[in-house]
């Protein structure tokens, strides 16, 4: 069977105007965080120690891991809570149907029996706290009139809830069960973030009118604020306490996190502000952070995890990163396989070595949505959902100056003839295009659906698949297509054709969800009934010895089949990505790469069968 080696993390999802409230476990040093519906771990001592959790049926926006760290609570935008452990397969222990709308966070209390849940709901259910294993309400907590956006238990008796939200209210309760005792309006904008201090002597809330105030913990008077002088200059967005309870982070929207002390008299001085690396965009803007043991944790809008030592502030942060949305492509470069570059179509291309993770993104100098991805040693060739073609010169980790080249329709299939790469061939609907350098050298109508295509290695071939499941093989003389034979065995429209390294074979796959590898000389079919896929077959990959194809499918699993071997003995990889699979590429004969919906990029290794 096939085993899992590496995974290379998603990052949070994040939204524009809102933080997000990640959080971990001090024991073990994990890191926990949303990303569509998965619920990822990651281990802060070795990024690369990920797991994941996709039981929800909705996005998730929040998980919590309980005082003892044996369980945790994640919470979705349909206001469910699901309970699982954190240890065999994480078996699920409850779910409960706790408010109407989106759950924006939960609290455990300090002694793991009650969980408090607070976001959107309809009418006056903002907030709930229950009974983790019974599900059962604890209280009543009405005073909130618009969404409530954090929470938090007092971590000491005598237990208080705290409730802050776009009301610009800070709400306090007592119990259990939990009673209304009073509200505060000192604030002037949406408060984002409440948290009391480890010793539960005081909490601390802040907002978006960029204040921090501080209050008692027992009985949420005013005591203090965080110092205005080297203040934050946009809102704020989050705070995390130090594990002493002396200092707290704050991270904001303008793209910095500020280490505060908070004094005996109760008002915080700013200790040191924290820059993290970017090029300085909106995408910088800070939205959330944790601080947990000796790990100081942010994250950007643009999903950038940075973390610093807390006990060297002035050391560089680790900088962790990856996709946020649908990993549509994945490339290896023949001449350093272990360089894997991915896509996703919101223009992101990101480069993982393999062993080591996340090495960098490649910064074009326009950042077009990707379509279609085609890499070799020397450059890279996109498309988006426009007309035009971009040819990207690469030296390194640099993008050079790219090349526009306008097709007059919509790209379809891009793919490079390997042996002289200035050549490419791109398919539109209604034909081809041949592209030489950043000139088009023809445009062929050929008269039927085109939806994807493949060139020879050197030029002299390329095969066209059709809305019909039909294969058209061109010879291509000069700059014009000839047409030599039509292949017919598929029974859906073709989504993806693939020569195999040594080009005596042809792979296609279609949307019935059918594989076909056919023989290049005889054009006979070499490998039939690969219907082993439950949904449509997104991509394909040959193995460098062209012993193996791989195919990857919508129904989220890989199947690898052998040329030699009748197509029952393949191997499968059960839900390889949540979503669907959408990008596969062979590394060696004994390791295949793979991509999709869930933003993850996934290293497996075969064992010979």
């Amino acid at each position: 069977m096939p085993q899992l080696a590496e995974s290379y993390a998603c990052v949070p999802s994040t939204e524009r105007g809102r933080g997000i409230l990640i959080s971990g476990d001090p024991k073990s040093n994990r890191l926990l965080y949303t990303n569509g519906r998965s619920v990822i771990i990651m281990n802060l001592d070795n990024p690369l120690d990920v797991a994941v959790y996709a039981e929800h049926a909705y996005p998730a926006t929040v998980a919590r891991f309980s005082p003892n760290g044996e369980w945790i609570a994640s919470a979705d935008v349909s206001g469910t809570v699901r309970i699982w452990g954190t240890h065999n397969d994480f078996v699920l222990k409850n779910e409960f149907k706790v408010l109407s709308g989106r759950i924006d966070d939960l609290q455990w209390s300090a002694d793991g029996l009650r969980i408090v849940a607070c976001g959107e709901g309809k009418g006056k259910s903002l907030v709930r706290a229950f009974m983790w294993d019974s599900g059962s309400t604890v209280g009543d907590f009405d005073g909130h009139s618009k969404r409530v956006l954090s929470c938090v238990f007092k971590p000491t008796r005598p237990f208080r809830i705290v409730t802050c939200g776009e009301d610009f209210l800070v709400n306090f309760y007592e119990g259990p069960p939990f009673k209304f005792k009073q509200s505060r309006r000192d604030h002037s904008n949406f408060v984002n973030c409440v948290r009391y201090s480890p010793d539960g002597s005081k909490f601390i809330t802040v907002s978006s009118d960029k204040k921090g105030l501080i209050f008692d913990g027992k009985t949420a008077e005013k005591i203090g604020e965080l110092s205005l002088e080297d203040g934050h200059k946009g809102s704020i967005y989050a705070l995390s306490w130090s594990p002493d309870g002396k200092q707290i982070l704050t991270v904001s929207a303008d793209k910095t996190a500020k280490i505060w002390d908070i004094c005996e008299d109760y008002h915080g001085k700013v200790h040191k502000t924290l820059t993290c690396p970017g090029s300085g965009g909106v995408e910088d803007m800070l939205v959330g952070g944790l601080w947990q043991n000796d790990h100081i944790v942010t994250v950007s809008l643009g999903g950038m995890i940075s973390m610093f030592s807390a006990s060297d502030l002035d050391k560089a942060p680790l900088s962790l990163f990856g996709h946020m949305k649908n990993v549509t492509s994945l490339s290896v470069l023949k001449n350093d396989p272990k360089v894997i570059l991915s896509t996703s179509y919101d223009g992101l291309i990101v480069k993982w070595i393999q062993g080591v993770g996340y090495s960098g993104k490649l910064q074009r100098k326009e950042t077009s949505q990707i379509k279609c991805f085609a890499a070799v040693e020397e450059e890279i060739v996109t498309s988006g959902f426009d007309n035009t073609v971009w040819r990207v010169p690469l030296n390194g980790d640099q993008c050079g100056d790219a090349e526009s080249v306008d097709v007059g329709s919509q790209p379809k299939d891009i793919s490079h003839a390997l042996q002289s790469p200035e050549l490419v061939l791109v398919s539109i609907d209604s034909g081809a295009v041949l592209l030489r350098g950043g000139k088009v050298v023809s445009t062929i109508n050929l008269g039927f659906t085109v939806t994807a295509s493949a060139i020879a290695p050197d030029g002299s071939e390329a095969i066209i698949g059709g809305q019909d499941g039909k294969l058209h093989i061109y010879s291509i003389a000069g700059d014009t297509l000839t047409e030599e034979a039509v292949l017919e065995k598929h029974r859906g429209a073709i989504s993806v054709i693939c020569y195999s390294p040594d080009v005596s074979m042809i792979a296609s796959g279609d949307l019935n969800r059918e594989a076909v590898i056919w023989d290049c000389a005889s054009r006979e079919v070499k490998l039939k009934n690969m219907l082993y896929h439950t949904a449509r077959i997104n991509c394909l990959a040959w193995s460098p010895d062209n012993s193996m194809v791989a195919t990857g499918s919508l129904d989220t699993c890989v199947i690898i089949y052998e040329v030699d071997k009748p197509a029952s003995s393949r191997v499968t990889i059960k839900g390889a990505h949540l979503g669907g699979v959408y990008g596969l590429a062979f590394i060696d004969e004994h390791t295949v790469v793979s991509s999709g919906e869930d933003a993850f990029v996934r290293v497996w290794k075969l064992t010979p069968q």
